[in-house]
This record gives structure tokens, sequence and C-alpha cells, in this order.
């Protein structure tokens, strides 16, 4: 049994190994982390956390966020980490669409000023898909930005429904699927744990 096992787990490496050996290439990616399931700032996040604890140089721009204790940006800003926050709240709160396009806009300039910083190793894009799906952002605006930033920067895309076009542009897309959710059972929000 245990010759089997050391058989099976050599060819394991030996597999992992060859696919470690044909990554040649050396560049920033772009991830997308989209899907009706809870987690895709938080597995963001982590990946800033990652980075930060690399010594890399990460910014972030949160698209409908509100003014509400941010446990991530408490943490991470105390680590050098750029937030740039549209802080109207959710689009469904204002109900103004004039007021949320101009926020939108305000934001994403300076999220256009990261895209473009070659001192940034990490940029998080929080929930820009809906500025996209909801036509407060011009798609082909921000394709042109992820297209001519710097070639070691990645840069992380948040939220549901993400566009076909930013799918395909990826190098790694994450799936979040809701199989369960606490707040479905009548589970209040909790901070800490929720935001």
């Amino acid at each position: 049994m245990s010759d089997r096992h050391q058989q099976r787990q050599q060819r394991l490496k030996e597999q992992v190994d060859a696919r470690i050996a044909a990554a040649t290439e050396s560049r920033g990616i772009l991830m997308v982390f989209t899907g009706n399931g809870k987690g895709k700032t938080t597995a963001a996040f982590g990946t800033a956390l990652r980075a930060c604890g690399h010594g890399k140089a990460v910014a972030a721009v949160q698209f409908i966020k509100g003014e509400w204790p941010n446990g991530e940006r408490n943490l991470l800003e105390q680590h050098g980490v750029e937030f740039q926050v549209m802080a109207t709240g959710f689009t469904w709160d204002t109900q103004n669409r004039e007021t949320d396009t101009l926020a939108c806009q305000k934001v994403w300039q300076e999220a256009r000023r990261m895209l473009a910083d070659t001192q940034l190793d990490l940029v998080i894009l929080d929930e820009i898909t809906y500025m996209v799906s909801m036509d407060y952002l011009d798609l082909d605006e921000l394709v042109n930005a992820l297209t001519q930033r710097p070639a070691h920067q990645s840069v992380i895309i948040t939220g549901r429904g993400c566009h076909r076009i930013l799918l395909d542009m990826a190098d790694t897309v994450t799936e979040m699927r809701p199989v369960k959710h606490a707040f479905d059972a009548g589970i209040q929000a909790q901070q800490g744990i929720d935001w």
C-alpha cells in the first residue's frame, strides 16, 4: 500500500514540476472574482494581504461601498495601501443616477491614476462590474486602462455579472457560487465577519 501511494505521489509531483517548468512568462495578471456567492471582495483583500506580506505596493478602489466601517481598509491602510472609496453606498439607496454617475467618474479617475502607476504591483477594482453593467463607466475606457497598465502590475476585478469582454481578457477567473448563506436564515450581517 505504501509503495503504491509513493508511486502515485511521485507521478503527481512530476506532473506539478512539469507544469511549473513550463510556466516561463513573468508579468502581471488580470484576475476576476465574480458570481452570486459571498467572498469576492474577501478573496481580493486576501490577495492584497499576501502581496503586502511580500513587500508589494497595493492600492484599492471600492465602488458601491458606503461610509460604514471597513475591516479590510482599517488593516491594510496601516500597511501603506491606498484606498479610494466611491462612498455613495448602493445605488438603490441613493436612487439618483446623475449623482451616482458623478461619484463613479470621480473615483474612476483615481483608479485610472493607479492603473498607470509603475510603482503599484497590485490594484483592486472592487465591485467595478456594477459600474459597467449600470453604464456609469464605459467598458472601452476600462478595457483601455487595463490594457495600457504597466506590464508587471496585477489587477483584481470583483463583482457580480462581469462583462464577457473582461472575462475573456482575464488570466484567472473565479466564480463564487452560493450554496448556503446565514442571511437567508435571518441571521444579521456581522462586523468582522461580513464587513
